[in-house]
């Protein structure tokens, strides 16, 4: 709640909104960017998720199409339909891969920008995601911990948001080395 609260401030003000979410693997990051684009939607602009991996982006677009099955998102894997629509202003959540910034993809009023696993992409890449807006409030997720004054180092004038704890309920993340035989 703080960090969904901190981000939506950020939405309100008139300065352009540029913020680092952090979070343990399950810790609701996605649904606080779920709702973000939410809010993006109801001020009549488009928001678009950028992801490393296909498979990412699948698992994306299917934890935001069960939070909002009343909107249109779309996964940019149908090329020509999908730019179309996106361009059209059809769809008001885009969610891909480096698919996102490539030429050719124009939005029609991209108002929020968000980079998951924002260390996977360069610079470059994501400066060209923000240019294809107008100013878009821009919100990076990383799951990597990041000390709060490394990542103004790192990040600039980039204001911070962590979440510190599980939702309720939420089984803990285990992770284990399995080794082939």
């Amino acid at each position: 709640e703080r960090s969904l609260n901190e981000i939506l401030q950020d939405m309100k003000s008139p300065a352009h909104m540029n913020r680092l979410l952090q979070g343990d693997v399950g810790s609701g990051k996605t649904v606080v960017a779920g709702l973000a684009m939410y809010t993006t939607y109801t001020a009549g602009l488009q928001s678009a998720l950028m992801v490393p991996t296909e498979i990412l982006a699948e698992q994306h677009f299917d934890s935001l199409s069960q939070l909002f099955p009343e909107l249109r998102i779309i996964l940019l894997a149908e090329r020509r339909q999908a730019l179309e629509a996106i361009e059209a202003g059809q769809v008001e959540m885009i969610v891909g891969t480096h698919a996102l910034i490539q030429e050719g993809v124009t939005y029609h009023r991209l108002g929020l920008v968000i980079i998951d696993e924002q260390h996977r992409f360069g610079v470059g890449q994501r400066r060209i995601l923000r240019e294809k807006g107008n100013n878009p409030d821009v919100l990076m997720m990383t799951a990597t911990p990041i000390p709060r004054t490394l990542a103004i180092t790192a990040f600039g004038d980039m204001d911070v948001s962590i979440i510190n704890q599980m939702p309720a309920g939420r089984k803990p993340i285990i992770t284990r080395w399995v080794k082939h035989e």
